[in-house]
């Protein structure tokens, strides 16, 4: 199989088993990139899954008008290849060579009596382009009305930043240099970036890279965080010394921020899964950072806490995700009503947990990236009406919209993810 052919097959079984068998879009595709030894086939399989999974609902519209007959179940995969097909169309890859490819693909998947359609369908679309679809219609019905409801003057503008791909953001690390003289090496790199002044450390490319192509990366020179996930240390900004605890921590990027700021912070980083942790760890690694880093359940302290308060506590706490779907285009297949709930109880048990850890006059940063008012503004507002000695400090308008119980950024705004942060004080 030649790697124009892989690529296309790669794609169409990472698509369809997201599509049709519920499954992550992330642990899908680490399972699968790791087969094409090519970096540019590798982030090509991710391109055209990415966008087809973000115009579903036009690439659907087409398969209705275009098919004469309704797909079924058993056409999953065949649905999942000819979603490859328009996603090619989207990225603008050369009409012939997607059309051959893709065809060739039909074949090694075991599908020769299709090739013929598939080959109808593709040229089809290059005739005739694809069909237009509101940028809510990938959206659950339940999960637009809410948006809807709690954003009503920025729905639209939601619906259709989140449908965007995501640019790519890096974080300078300050112990290696300054973000100028990153933007430099970058410059002479031949790669094309520019700062934004309501981040300190953060540089947005104008194009997505490997990350390995990037100067410095392996030695630590910079990592890869949203402008909105960097703005968490400057929320929480500890004092010199602080014990901090980030209690959701994994991947661990706001912890290792929290320390290229300042070393000198005694960090403890928890996550409930010891995979993510292990992954946490050689991050720390990589950088060069000391941290506490251990499997434990946040919201059990008495399993692992040692009885000394901390003087800074990050909770970026589990969420319904709706503030990042340009990056997790699956979350709008996933996610269900009833997760919500569950979530809330999530959250608000976090919270209610974790403030006895906290010392009279240290700093609580509740964060999410959610974009629902019942996660972030509403879990705020219930948590400081039952904890008298909680008290609502304020963040300026570069964090976002001010919802009367902390700060919310949209996503797509200055480019980054939609992103909120609510700053406590204990009393």
């Amino acid at each position: 199989m030649n790697p124009g052919v892989a690529t296309r097959v790669a794609a169409t079984r990472v698509l369809d088993v997201v599509l049709h068998r519920g499954r992550s879009l992330k642990a899908t595709l680490a399972a699968a990139l790791p087969a094409l030894a090519d970096s540019r086939d590798r982030a090509l399989v991710e391109a055209i899954v990415f966008t087809a999974l973000r115009q579903r609902a036009r690439f659907d519209a087409a398969l209705a008008q275009w098919m004469q007959k309704p797909l079924t179940g058993r056409d999953a995969e065949l649905r999942a290849l000819l979603c490859v097909g328009f996603a090619q169309w989207e990225l603008g890859l050369p009409a012939h060579a997607l059309v051959a490819a893709t065809v060739d693909a039909t074949r090694a998947l075991g599908r020769p009596h299709q090739a013929g359609l598939v080959n109808a369908i593709l040229r089809r679309v290059q005739r005739e382009d694809l069909p237009a679809a509101a940028d809510d219609a990938s959206w659950p019905q339940w999960l637009a009305q809410r948006i809807r409801g709690d954003w009503p003057c920025d729905a639209d503008a939601i619906f259709a930043a989140s449908a965007q791909a995501a640019p790519m953001w890096l974080r300078v690390n300050p112990r290696d240099g300054s973000r100028d003289d990153y933007l430099k090496l970058l410059t002479d790199a031949g790669i094309d970036a520019s700062a934004l002044h309501e981040a300190a450390d953060a540089i947005r490319l104008a194009t997505q890279r490997p990350v390995h192509d990037l100067p410095g990366f392996d030695a630590g020179k910079i990592s890869v965080q949203d402008a909105a996930a960097q703005r968490v240390a400057d929320a929480l900004s500890p004092a010199h010394c602080a014990r901090v605890l980030d209690a959701c921590a994994a991947p661990g990027g706001k912890a290792a921020h929290l320390l290229e700021r300042d070393p000198s912070l005694r960090l403890t980083a928890l996550d409930i899964d010891a995979r993510r942790v292990r992954r946490m760890q050689d991050s720390f690694a990589r950088l060069g950072l000391q941290a506490d880093a251990r499997v434990a359940d946040a919201a059990q302290p008495a399993a692992w806490w040692d009885g000394t308060a901390f003087d800074a506590i990050l909770i970026d706490a589990p969420c319904s995700a709706t503030g990042i779907v340009r990056r997790q285009p699956d979350v709008l297949l996933h996610r269900r009503e009833a997760d919500i709930t569950a979530l809330n109880k999530i959250q608000s048990d976090l919270l209610d947990a974790l403030w006895p850890l906290l010392a009279p006059g240290g700093m609580l940063l509740y964060a999410t990236c959610s974009i629902l008012r019942a996660e972030n503004a509403a879990q705020v507002e219930a948590f400081l009406a039952r904890t008298p000695d909680a008290l609502l400090e304020p963040l300026d308008a570069g964090f976002g919209h001010d919802t009367d119980f902390g700060r919310q950024r949209l996503p797509g705004e200055l480019g980054m993810d939609g992103f909120f942060y609510a700053r406590l004080r204990k009393m």
